[in-house]
């Protein structure tokens, strides 16, 4: 049987409200027993006093992380996002100039030319026709020779410095915006893309009913990593959470508030071009690490609005451990310069420093997993309660984001979805461990570095193939 959108929605909404009640329970935070002989006893008498206020000093700490799970949980149950077809609000042919920009080193020619097809004729799918793409590339790879319309190549000359001297991409992204190279009109509008980021029917709909609304300067929506061949199933699996994140506190952030309360992903970024001028990319170096965070804050200071857009576009997670990794500790690295800006007030960036600390605590918080059980503390319902929600929802983002990536996988298949689900659950331990890692790297290593994840399948497969075919020949 097929589930509707509706019925999938409404089922995902009890599931979610049932299984936070069932992991209060089965923690203890809502006690069973009240004769528990935890409930009371003296905890400076047996710890001491360093002791106690240590252990409660961890249990506070894994609280900072609160404000964004209760965002998350709000976009989780308010918003059904389980609709499969987005529809055009006007006629495509009527819809404002869009750029699709990308941005790549040009180490990987073959995909962005690859993958520059596939979007092209998804656009024509959509029924799209005032739209260009826009590759922005350190090296020259000539897709300007295959003759297709609707392309546009930028090399960035390699002299080019920008008036902060931002680097990395937020060099190239200002490169663009300098008026001898732009050849956009201030109402036009900017989709950011990765290089292996491909579009669906479904977000270039939703792309046009943002532009065509009208309403709102800069916009995102979903991105899942599902789609297509899997190349490492561990990482994939992984970023489940990041779809539920998108799916949640990126939604309702967006969709109510219209601010990036907690910052916003550098890909499936829409922008209307007056106002990506103004904010600019050029920030410095404090502002080149995470430039998609640092432009989403002062964007923020500024007054500009945002909104949600419906639709999903597909992206590959890494494809190796090391890659992923890395891809952690650049965001950890370039949150903490976004935090600790002086050009970006307090009161603009307090949750998303709320988010950085409860990231850069997880060693610490970590820690829990093995001192509760072995220094218990008496219960203290409303902490308990507290607790034992931030993990019940975190939990529950593996299991909402493998629903919503794997949905082309498993077809209203009950074992399937269930496999995919352990698989994801099972990941979370990797998950803590590489995110433990990058936190103790970003925090005491290097803050000036800004590492590209591979993501062409195919070198990846080649490079794999010919490493195997060396170690047979020794």
């Amino acid at each position: 049987m097929t589930l509707n959108p509706d019925l999938k929605y409404a089922i995902h909404v009890v599931v979610f409200i049932l299984w936070i009640l069932f992991f209060e329970i089965i923690c203890g935070a809502i006690p069973l027993d009240s004769t528990d002989p935890l409930l009371n006893f003296d905890p400076f008498e047996r710890y001491g006093v360093t002791g106690t206020l240590l252990l409660y000093l961890l249990r506070i700490t894994s609280l900072l992380v609160l404000p964004q799970c209760i965002c998350n949980m709000l976009g989780l149950l308010l918003f059904n996002g389980f609709k499969e077809k987005v529809q055009l609000n006007a006629a495509p042919m009527l819809a404002p100039l869009v750029c699709f920009r990308i941005v790549t080193r040009g180490d990987y020619p073959d995909l962005v030319k690859q993958n520059v097809e596939t979007n092209i004729n998804t656009c024509y799918e959509a029924g799209i026709e005032n739209f260009i793409f826009e590759i922005v590339t350190d090296k020259a790879i000539n897709l300007l020779s295959r003759r297709r319309p609707h392309v546009r190549e930028v090399v960035v000359p390699p002299t080019y410095r920008s008036k902060s001297g931002a680097k990395f991409k937020a060099r190239a992204l200002q490169y663009c915006l300098e008026d001898d190279v732009n050849c956009l009109q201030e109402e036009d509008w900017i989709v950011h893309l990765d290089e292996e980021t491909l579009l669906s029917v479904n977000a270039v709909c939703g792309i046009l009913n943002f532009c065509e609304a009208g309403k709102h300067q800069f916009g995102q929506g979903v991105i899942t990593y599902a789609n297509g061949e899997i190349v490492n199933w561990i990482t994939t699996l992984s970023d489940s959470f990041r779809v539920a994140d998108d799916m949640g506190k990126l939604r309702l952030q967006f969709s109510v508030f219209h601010k990036p309360l907690f910052g916003w992903k550098g890909s499936f970024v829409v922008t209307q071009f007056g106002a990506e001028k103004k904010v600019s990319f050029d920030h410095g170096l404090e502002g080149s690490i995470a430039e998609d965070c640092f432009f989403s804050m002062i964007a923020f200071r500024d007054g500009y609005t945002f909104d949600f857009i419906e639709g999903e576009m597909y992206e590959k997670s890494p494809f190796t451990f090391w890659d992923f990794l890395q891809q952690r500790k650049r965001w950890l690295q370039g949150i903490y310069l976004t935090v600790h800006s002086k050009v970006v007030p307090l009161k603009y960036k307090y949750l998303l420093a709320l988010s950085l600390y409860a990231w850069a605590t997880m060693p610490f918080t970590t820690l829990q997993v093995f001192l509760c059980p072995l220094f218990p503390l008496p219960r203290f319902m409303p902490l308990d309660i507290l607790v034992a929600y931030v993990g019940a929802v975190n939990l529950y983002m593996y299991i909402i984001g493998v629903t919503k990536s794997f949905s082309h996988k498993y077809r209203n298949n009950a074992w399937r979805l269930l496999l995919y689900t352990t698989g994801a659950l099972i990941t979370i331990p990797f998950n803590v461990i590489i995110e433990n890692i990058a936190v103790l790297m970003g925090m005491f290593g290097r803050k000036d570095e800004f590492y590209v994840v591979n993501k062409d399948v195919q070198n990846h497969l080649n490079v794999n193939l010919n490493t195997k075919i060396v170690e047979l020949e020794v």
